[in-house]
């Protein structure tokens, strides 16, 4: 090689390996006419050579293209080994195993949002060892939903996430009112019956409630005294910083009286801690090292280190993460559940809501959730998450999965006038193309066919040709025209799907919008159960939600 050729050779093999073993050759002269001007006036003999070179480096193996870049002593960059980096990131001050915590709020199911912390905690679980606590976190009784005790252990059993601790916090209830006396006697929180409205006044300019100087035993008095009093005029508060940045810092409440009846434990309790105090108090007892959670959380992981400081112990390390938004879906379960109360939604798994089960009756698997929050991480960044994304990870798994049936939903009825006797009979077509060993769907063919209305309406005066079956000419009556694929081609024809009349087969499908839509499946598809994933041939991949009176019924996925 020469001087040119050598250099030609050395930004093929950078851009090989930073392109995961495929090396694009206009990338590389562009990076030699940037880097090199003087060889600007050879463009014609650079491109000709670089086509030639990158050619040559493609053919290699990436790890033999790291073994001629060390021959040529050249190291990969910072940049290129970073890019090679993948996986989630490490936890900071690992010290032997973890202690992670999933904390729901039980008032509803989980949707998408939800997924992104309960995978993200288990996998730092599998990789570090230690144990993921499930915590159901109802302390707020206008919050809670009694159905979400189940549904929330069954959307984690979807998405495969499995904890070794489980708890509910309405059951901790003495826990925390015996943490909230202690803190009074510690003297680092007061009884306040300061009206809300005065209280944001002191607070907003650092100024000092009344209360907060009074002696243990008004404290005290007013701690035992707090079940019988009505709710709004007395709250615990911690102490903190009067003069800290953040005012909603400053002396948050702990405790306040609560009226409602709680749906699990009734009116046993009308004393209840704030989120911030029973988080801290539970993540201390359960000796959870590490807490995973929104950048939201930022000012509660401050008054939380406040309580931990109060109490002499030990702060698990925070990791907070962006915001995850989904286009063209509503992630908020109150929003969802005024939309099922108003009849909007038919209930938490109609297919237009980002719920776990929701997304689960449509065929989404649950390993495409996993691969996309472990794509997500763990980053400070917002992240938007498009259908688009998740169809595209699903259709890699079911692609592979899925067998292949007819299904016409928008149906004609046809009889293919002039076919010949001989080409009636049985159609067989393989259940799956890249694996024949699964076997054959047969589809009778006897000349009366259900094909889609638009197929007819748009193709007058065409060709069609009717898979593996025949060709036929669309007028004003349907003729057949040929029998081969290669007339098919000929004449340029579509090539359209198909539902023997004889079967009369009947299905339905609930699309994404939930419009369903009725027509005719293949017989064939008497060998599938519920829940099997199937793609139906030029209509897209479903998932089979039930059988009734031999008419099956599917939620459809994507394409």
């Amino acid at each position: 090689m020469d001087d040119t050729e050598k250099l030609i050779y050395k930004y093929a093999l950078l851009n090989a390996v930073k392109h995961k073993g495929s090396a694009q050759s206009g990338a590389v002269v562009g990076v030699i006419m940037g880097s090199h001007p003087e060889l600007r006036k050879e463009s014609k003999k650079i491109v000709s050579l670089a086509a030639e070179i990158t050619g040559q480096v493609n053919s290699l193996s990436l790890d033999e293209q790291k073994q001629e870049l060390e021959k040529l002593g050249v190291k990969e960059t910072k940049k290129e080994k970073k890019q090679e980096k993948s996986g989630l990131a490490d936890l900071p001050n690992v010290d032997g195993e973890v202690v992670l915590r999933f904390a729901p709020n039980p008032s509803g199911p989980l949707h998408i949002g939800h997924a992104r912390a309960a995978i993200l905690n288990q996998e730092y679980v599998t990789r570090y060892g230690g144990k993921l606590i499930l915590r159901v976190e109802d302390t707020d009784p206008r919050r809670v939903d009694p159905d979400a005790y189940q549904m929330i252990p069954e959307d984690l059993e979807w998405m495969g996430v499995k904890w070794q601790d489980q708890y509910i916090q309405s059951d901790r209830m003495e826990i925390y009112h015996q943490y909230a006396r202690e803190l009074i006697e510690l003297g680092k929180a007061y009884m306040c019956t300061c009206p809300g409205d005065e209280f944001k006044k002191l607070k907003d300019s650092s100024q000092e409630c009344p209360h907060r100087e009074m002696s243990l035993a008004e404290n005290l008095k007013l701690w035992e005294e707090m079940p019988g009093m009505s709710e709004g005029s007395v709250v615990l508060r911690v102490k903190t910083d009067l003069d800290h940045k953040n005012p909603a810092i400053r002396d948050w409440v702990a405790m306040r009286i609560v009226d409602d009846e709680h749906p699990r434990i009734g009116d046993k309790f009308r004393v209840y801690p704030m989120m911030n105090f029973s988080v801290t108090v539970d993540d201390h007892l359960m000796g959870v090292t590490h807490v995973l959670r929104g950048k939201d959380h930022l000012a509660n992981s401050e008054k939380q280190k406040y309580l931990y400081h109060h109490l002499g112990w030990d702060v698990p390390e925070f990791i907070h993460y962006g915001r995850l938004k989904m286009d063209d879906i509503a992630l908020s379960t109150s929003q969802a559940r005024n939309g099922i109360e108003e009849g909007m939604y038919t209930g938490w798994d109609d297919p237009r809501l980002g719920t776990i089960r929701a997304i689960g009756r449509r065929g989404i698997m649950p390993e495409a959730i996993k691969e996309l929050m472990l794509e997500i991480g763990v980053k400070i960044a917002d992240s938007t998450v498009s259908w688009k994304k998740i169809y595209g990870l699903n259709r890699n798994i079911l692609e592979k999965v899925a067998n292949r049936y007819f299904a016409v939903l928008n149906p004609q009825k046809v009889t293919i006038n002039g076919l010949p006797e001989s080409l009636k009979g049985t159609i067989k077509r393989v259940k799956h193309p890249d694996f024949p060993d699964r076997g054959y769907r047969e589809l009778p063919f006897d000349g009366e066919v259900y094909l889609d209305q638009d197929d007819i309406e748009n193709n007058n005066g065409r060709v069609l040709r009717l898979m593996d079956a025949v060709n036929i000419k669309i007028a004003d009556e349907i003729t057949y025209h040929s029998s081969s694929l290669e007339d098919a081609r000929k004449e340029k024809a579509r090539i359209v799907h198909w539902v023997p009349v004889s079967s009369n087969k009947r299905v339905k499908v609930m699309m994404q919008d939930a419009n369903l839509l009725s027509g005719f499946i293949e017989p064939s598809s008497d060998e599938l159960s519920v829940d099997d994933i199937v793609q139906l041939e030029r209509v897209g991949f479903a998932r089979l939600d039930s059988v009734q009176n031999s008419e099956l019924t599917f939620y459809f996925a994507h394409k």
